[in-house]
């Protein structure tokens, strides 16, 4: 049963959905004026993580996450390139896609953007003006936040002491320094839609309220986002919510920590950071993932060259395990020929009592425990040693054992992280390509047992020239695509 820490409550405890076999998830997107970066890219995975462990459990999961595609930071962006601000949106959503798909994050069932839903913004703060917790100033609209008794719940903070130490710009129009903006007033030059105030554009953290309850309902099972996103923007969409709503608005709020150089916050604000598409030159996707799921979610994580090469060569672990089981050996022919020489029957096959079940077993235990990543990871670990001896001590495994440990693989390794693929490693296309290989494998160990190593090289080379890289075993031979 999995247990997670909930930021609302500060503890953790049993998650329960609403509906006991649909997961309805928000998840705050981008807001895209760049590329996004590598600290924004630990959120979107480790979302990805929880959500494909719901799916692993047996969950329906409505997954959406928006796409801020208007806002100030996209505006400043649009004035710096001299080109309209739809376009730079439009240009940067596009690189995102680009960007989650190479780190093998699975689509959204719905990724709403702002600017499309900007009826069902004007109505929501309609309604909040209608209730009293929204006043109009020449065209400003402000949530008025000490009208809202709970503010603070999620973070913790209380109103008097943000109010002392409000660090926000001086603004007269607002009757409390910590108000902030529903709907800002148009200004020369500027993007604007019509509205009950006159023109103008929505707020940012309207923006969330509106989408998420229009696709997932007034109140939904869990939100999800990066710990810069607890205040204030967290914070103002339970306010906006629950007061329009009159109903809880999100039962589980997780949090993912930040990803720190040299011990200080990854952000563009500090310029201390690397875009997740340039990291992606030099780390494969899943490198990047696996150096995430070795921390906990909740923690920072220090990032640097040396903990990707780390991540890259456990990976390594991975890899040669599944270049042992996919394809199974090419046969040594010294071994079938001494074989029939001697009159012997091929031996059998070895089905082993491999207890499959306890890995899938311990690899839930450390998911249900609150998404415990580095856990899971080091049960994986554990499985590779596990299989390894297993294949080292038996000569002669059968195609079941093999077919386990890829369905286990598959399942958690590849179905939950994310840190391996298995279809990318296959290295059998088509059946008639697999079998002219296999065939030109036999005939090149044929040549090496005739010590005719001038064709067996030949035929080593010729087919790396082709990408296609073997690998002698002691029981035979393997191979894999390689990039030519």
């Amino acid at each position: 049963m999995l247990s997670i820490y909930n930021t609302l409550t500060r503890k953790k405890g049993e998650f329960i959905p609403i509906n006991p076999n649909e997961v309805r998830m928000y998840v705050c997107g981008p807001t895209v004026y760049d590329y996004f970066h590598i600290g924004n890219a630990r959120s979107f995975i480790m979302a990805d993580v929880l959500r494909r462990y719901l799916e692993y459990e047996g969950y329906n999961v409505k997954y959406i996450m928006n796409v801020t595609d208007i806002d100030d930071r996209i505006i400043k962006k649009s004035i710096e390139e001299k080109i309209d601000a739809k376009h730079v949106a439009e240009k940067y959503t596009q690189a995102f896609f680009e960007d989650i798909e190479r780190l093998k994050v699975k689509r959204a069932d719905i990724y709403p953007k702002a600017t499309e839903h900007v009826r069902e913004i004007i109505h929501f703060i309609q309604q909040l003006e209608k209730k009293g917790f929204a006043y109009n100033v020449d065209g400003n609209v402000f949530y008025d936040v000490s009208k809202f008794n709970e503010y603070g719940k999620l973070s913790g903070k209380k109103l008097d002491e943000l109010e002392s130490g409000a660090r926000v710009d001086v603004n007269e129009e607002k009757k409390n320094p910590l108000d902030f903006a529903l709907w800002k007033k148009a200004k020369k030059g500027e993007p604007y839609w019509e509205s009950p105030w006159g023109t103008g554009r929505p707020g940012w953290h309207i923006e969330c309220s509106a989408m998420s309850c229009k696709h997932l309902g007034e109140t939904f099972d869990i939100h999800a986002g990066g710990n810069d996103l607890i205040f204030p923007h967290h914070e103002n969409e339970i306010a906006q919510s629950e007061a329009a709503n009159g109903k809880k608005f999100v039962n589980y709020w997780i949090h993912f920590g930040f990803l720190n150089i040299n011990n200080e916050k990854m952000s563009k604000s500090l310029g201390n950071f690397f875009t997740a598409r340039d990291i992606l030159k030099l780390y494969s996707a899943e490198s990047i993932r696996l150096l995430f799921s070795q921390t906990h979610y909740r923690g920072p994580l220090e990032f640097s060259d040396e903990l990707l090469d780390s991540a890259q060569k456990g990976l390594e672990k991975f890899e040669n395990l599944i270049e042992k089981i996919n394809p199974h050996p090419v046969p040594l022919p010294s071994a079938r020929d001494e074989q029939e020489g001697k009159g012997e029957k091929p031996s059998k096959e070895i089905n082993i009592n491999f207890d499959f079940t306890k890995y899938y077993k311990d690899f839930a235990i450390a998911m249900d425990d609150d998404l415990n990543t580095p856990q899971a990871v080091a049960v994986l670990f554990d499985f590779i040693r596990d299989v390894n001896k297993t294949i080292a001590e038996n000569e002669k495994l059968s195609p079941e054992f093999y077919q386990k440990v890829k369905e286990f693989l598959s399942k958690t390794a590849q179905g939950v992280l994310g840190i391996v693929d298995l279809e990318k490693s296959q290295t059998q296309g088509s059946s008639i390509e697999k079998e002219l290989i296999e065939l030109l494998i036999s005939l090149r160990n044929d040549a090496r047992k005739e010590k005719n190593f001038s064709l067996s090289d030949k035929i080593r080379d010729g087919l790396k020239e082709l990408g296609i890289e073997l690998k002698d075993l002691k029981d035979g031979t393997t191979y894999k695509k390689v990039k030519r």
